[in-house]
């Protein structure tokens, strides 16, 4: 009795951490803060969770096919955790029983993605049914685990916008999906935006997106941060972290970012309106 106390205290403690101000029914404007990596391994799983009970995040994106994604996704559906998919093609699976065939396929899509910066640009034809494949097995390991099919897709390493990805149409249909970071006029070259806002639109087409996206680092520029979450007064923004960076992890469990994001307030799940 004294566990199932503790787990339901846990529980209790996970969804009530949010400011009030982030209870909201207008999706068209606010803050998401989404951890990425969830289920890579313990420690990662475990400083997302710390987050979550400190109310410093909204969602959370689940990698499968890892050693800590059974336990992570039982985590998640204990405490009603927020998860969607994160793709993964570029990190190898590191569940301790993995088919061979899906192993090699994985193998053959990360030499490919990283064996050059501008890989993910290009269309490989002969990798049409493996890139198919990956995705698939990816999608239905996470039905396994979470009881449904991903609402929300993003891709480790931002590999879910590689052009396999994109102009294959392998995401699934209605989902929320990620879109490209959001940079102010000079951060990029203008083929750089060019190409980026190219790929938004390809998932615009058939998906729920949020306004705006960026990265919490780097957090050596407050005045960022400020700026981003001023954005979030009006238009929906995400804002991805990686708490298995320490920096980013103490950043986000200190009272700092609670205190700086208490005006906006952080959503308490990753929801988009149409709106």
């Amino acid at each position: 009795m004294a566990g199932k106390s503790n787990d339901l205290m846990m529980q209790a403690t996970v969804k009530s951490s949010h400011p009030a101000t982030s209870e909201r029914n207008d999706r068209s404007h606010g803050l998401i803060v989404n951890a990425d990596d969830w289920g890579r391994d313990v420690e990662t799983t475990d400083r997302i969770l710390e987050c979550f009970k400190c109310g410093t995040l909204s969602s959370t994106s689940g990698m499968v096919f890892m050693e800590d994604s059974e336990r992570a996704a039982g985590i998640a559906l204990q405490h009603g955790i927020d998860v969607g998919l994160h793709l993964n093609f570029t990190t190898s699976f590191s569940a301790s029983t993995i088919p061979e065939k899906l192993l090699g396929a994985q193998l053959r899509l990360k030499r490919f993605l990283r064996g050059s910066r501008l890989a993910q640009v290009f269309y490989h034809p002969g990798l049409v049914r493996t890139f198919r494949y990956v995705v698939d097995a990816q999608i239905a390991e996470f039905r396994r685990l979470y009881g449904a099919a991903p609402k929300r897709v993003d891709g480790h390493h931002h590999m879910h916008l590689c052009a396999n990805v994109l102009l294959g149409g392998l995401l699934p249909t209605g989902a929320i999906v990620r879109r490209n970071f959001s940079f102010a006029p000079g951060e990029k070259s203008g083929i750089n935006r060019i190409y980026r806002k190219w790929q938004d639109r390809i998932i615009e087409r058939n998906h729920p997106v949020a306004r705006y996206f960026f990265s919490i680092e780097p957090l050596e520029r407050p005045d960022r941060l400020t700026r981003i979450l001023d954005l979030a007064k009006n238009s929906l923004v995400e804002l991805e972290t990686h708490p298995a960076n320490l920096q980013e992890f103490q950043f986000l469990n200190g009272g700092e970012f609670n205190r700086r994001s208490a005006p906006v307030g952080v959503m308490p799940r990753y929801e988009v309106g149409r709106g």
